[in-house]
């Protein structure tokens, strides 16, 4: 295959006219040239260049700068850097050729991306240097991260023709950091996009379920939400307001979400859809509308008083302004309503790249957060898990808001503790927080605030941080400045124990100094002499130690334990205990180490798994789509090791839980047990049933063979009269 195909031709000039025809709004000439020769320069560089899917190359670039412009909405400068974000990688084209044709700003924006392409790789993760290029990138000019954004949208709507570990690894990346990433940048239909294609690579049946529920109740809901809209509709009309109502259905993975957290399956979820009516008003009238359009609702419908969310009076960080109530609708059924201008819409769904065209309160807002960002990027001293852990504190969704004793307001994430707040205001002050009124009321360092309360933080001057402060504070910002504080403190100290351990050298006649440091880093197994220092002056370490090791002849050395006990170690006892399972591990350098199913996911043979290294402790092995994948391949991928099962063992079974819902009715659980035992012959190992108004549900574990046992047994479950649906829990404990 190749580029001058005809029909390829056709095709990628196609493309870039619908894209062109997109740009007309900007409304300079120059503009228009600029992005025409931008696509021409990357036409070039990607000549002959194909996607796993068999598509040429150009279509990827052309598909994220229609990206950027629609669903962002971001300047020119940021669709000309959208088309050429892979040139300087892919081709011989340079930064300086760049900037010679497109400016300064552009080149910067491509420079930016370059550096964080090595992320694209599938053995890299967010950790260390990737995770502080990715973050360097935001604070230098958000539009980086954003037409990131827009890579990592295309790449997976596109993500089907990549081979299956791919898939796994490029989605639960996404779900861990882009997604809240773009969230907290207030990309909500973005952010909802990446959960849901991340849900349908990590699980598909899921997925396919929900997908196909969807469809099958979509003309009820439909016939539902036009007679719940028509009163509110015709009252609207009559109070002379400008409006217009959207509905949407809640995302598949938002839906999955709500029946984990609520514990219910499909049908029991009662609020699977959204309605936003928009205002088209003057800015000096927003608030006073939405709140007319809320008191029509009300009128109506009767709002469930604990579900109203003023965002309008108070904006979230991220710039999202709206009103949210939900009101019992005919038949018993809760509706979710949001209430917002056209202006508010926008920011909604542009979210902080709107500050282009709104500026003010959300482009401080913006500032705000990439100082929190910068902070992170400041401390040198975060751990890799640290530094990834951090920057995860920093995009949180749900808000508190706290007032300071001269009605300042402070906006902190849920679960905010008073020494939050203290840090919040100044590193002086949360340093020298002993304790705080709220409310007037004396409470302790690591009280957990609420949304309203009044806060006067109590200092004193001999307060210092400590360790157990970082047990309790949740964010980023107070995080970053304990550990700075303690790490100037433990300098401080270090340097006390320095000048010691040298008077004692001179006493001792030792005259090589580098050679008696380095030896007892070595014996100590200390990272840094700064370590060694510290124990010297806080006396973890005696003096009479120090002088016998560097005096006395050297002891044999003891050799350094493995990283995991071997099998040919281990005793009868554990062995026996251990269920024989067989694995091909890829990895040659790791060979004779116990391995155990994990609990938290309770694989059997036939699931897709990978195996995580615990450290003294073997490997544990994981289906892919574990609860804890995204946060052992974001942040420990360098002890994920590739498994696979060698062969079916007939001698062997696994234990598995199945949640069961259905009509209660006489004998239906005898029916239950009967295609359990009888007809499948398995055995159960226990069973849990309850029932209320009508319906029972019931926990049923099984030993079984395999996952292809596994599904016979469901599909003949669900085939009892009564059944409406039956499922494999994720975890037996």
């Amino acid at each position: 295959m190749e580029i001058n195909d005809v029909e390829n031709k056709t095709l990628i000039e196609s493309k870039f006219e619908l894209l062109l025809e997109k740009c007309k709004i900007y409304k300079k000439p120059e503009e228009l040239e600029k992005i025409k020769l931008a696509f021409e320069i990357a036409k070039i560089a990607h000549y002959n260049v194909f996607r796993k899917s068999g598509e040429p190359y150009i279509f990827h670039p052309i598909e994220v700068a229609h990206i950027v412009i629609e669903e962002i909405g971001l300047d020119s400068t940021s669709v000309i850097a959208a088309l050429l974000h892979d040139v300087v990688e892919d081709s011989a084209i340079t930064l300086q050729e760049i900037e010679k044709d497109f400016g300064k700003k552009v080149a910067k924006i491509i420079e930016g991306l370059t550096k964080i392409s090595g992320i694209k790789h599938k053995t890299t993760s967010f950790q260390s240097e990737n995770m502080r290029k990715l973050l360097l990138t935001i604070v230098d000019d958000i539009r980086v991260i954003l037409i990131k954004l827009a890579d990592r949208l295309h790449n997976m709507r596109t993500l089907a023709s990549m081979d299956e570990e791919e898939k796994i690894r490029i989605s639960l990346e996404t779900a861990y950091i882009y997604a809240p990433l773009a969230h907290r940048l207030g990309l909500y239909n973005i952010k909802s996009e990446l959960d849901d294609l991340s849900l349908k690579f990590t699980n598909q049946s899921v997925y396919e379920l929900i997908e196909t529920k969807l469809h099958e109740t979509s003309s009820y809901r439909k016939k539902y939400i036009e007679s719940f809209l028509k009163p509110i509709s015709n009252e609207l009309k009559l109070q002379d307001i400008d409006f217009e109502i959207k509905w949407r259905t809640k995302t598949i993975n938002s839906i999955w979400e709500k029946m984990k957290k609520q514990n219910v399956d499909f049908e029991g979820v009662f609020d699977l859809f959204a309605i936003r009516i928009i205002i088209n008003t003057e800015s000096n009238t927003e608030k006073a509308e939405c709140w007319k359009a809320y008191s029509i609702v009300t009128n109506h419908y009767q709002p469930n008083p604990s579900r109203l969310r003023d965002w309008i009076s108070i904006p979230k960080s991220n710039g999202y302004e709206s009103l949210h109530t939900t009101v019992m609708g005919p038949q018993g059924q809760w509706v979710e309503i949001q209430i917002r201008t056209k202006r508010m819409n926008e920011v909604a769904e542009k979210g902080l790249a709107a500050h282009w065209k709104y500026k003010g309160g959300i482009q401080s807002r913006l500032d705000e957060w990439l100082n929190n960002v910068r902070e992170i990027l400041e401390n040198h001293e975060l751990n890799a898990t640290e530094f990834v852990d951090n920057f995860k504190l920093n995009l949180y969704d749900d808000e508190i808001f706290i007032f300071t004793p001269k009605g300042d307001l402070k906006k902190l994430p849920a679960g905010a503790t008073v020494l939050d707040f203290a840090f919040s205001i100044h590193s002086n002050v949360g340093s020298k927080c002993i304790s705080a009124k709220v409310n007037h009321k004396v409470v302790p360092l690591r009280y957990a605030l609420k949304n309203g309360d009044q806060v006067e933080i109590i200092t004193a001057k001999n307060q210092k941080p400590n360790m157990d402060w970082l047990s309790f504070v949740v964010t980023s910002s107070a995080k970053s400045k304990i550990k700075k504080c303690l790490l100037e403190e433990k300098f401080a100290e270090a340097e006390k124990g320095k000048e010691l351990f040298l008077r004692k050298l001179k006493s001792w006649k030792v005259l090589q100094i580098d050679d008696a440091i380095q030896k007892l880093i070595n014996h100590f197994k200390f990272k840094t002499a700064v370590d060694f220092y510290y124990k010297i002056s806080t006396e973890e370490i005696e003096v009479a130690e120090i002088k016998a090791i560097l005096l006395e002849s050297e002891k044999p050395e003891t050799k350094v334990s493995e990283l995991v006990p071997s099998k040919k170690t281990e005793s009868k006892t554990q062995k026996k205990n251990e269920q024989e399972i067989e694995f091909i591990i890829s990895d040659d350098k790791v060979q004779n180490i116990n391995y155990t199913l994990s609990k938290c996911c309770n694989p059997i043979f036939g699931d897709k798994v990978f195996g995580f290294i615990k450290i003294g402790k073997g490997i544990t092995i994981h289906r892919i789509n574990c609860p804890n994948a995204a946060q052992f391949l974001a942040k420990y991928d360098y002890r994920i090791i590739n498994v696979s099962w060698k062969k079916a063992d007939t001698s062997s079974s696994y234990v598995v839980s199945i949640k069961i819902v259905g009509v209660d009715s006489v004998g239906i659980v005898n029916n239950i047990s009967s295609v359990v035992s009888k007809d499948l012959k398995v055995n159960m190992q226990a069973v849990s049933f309850s029932s209320k108004d009508g319906l029972f549900d019931g926990v049923i574990t099984v030993h079984i063979k395999d996952l292809s046992h596994l599904t016979v047994l469901i599909a003949n479950i669900q085939k009892v009269k009564g059944v409406i649906s039956a499922e494999r829990i994720e975890s037996t404990f």
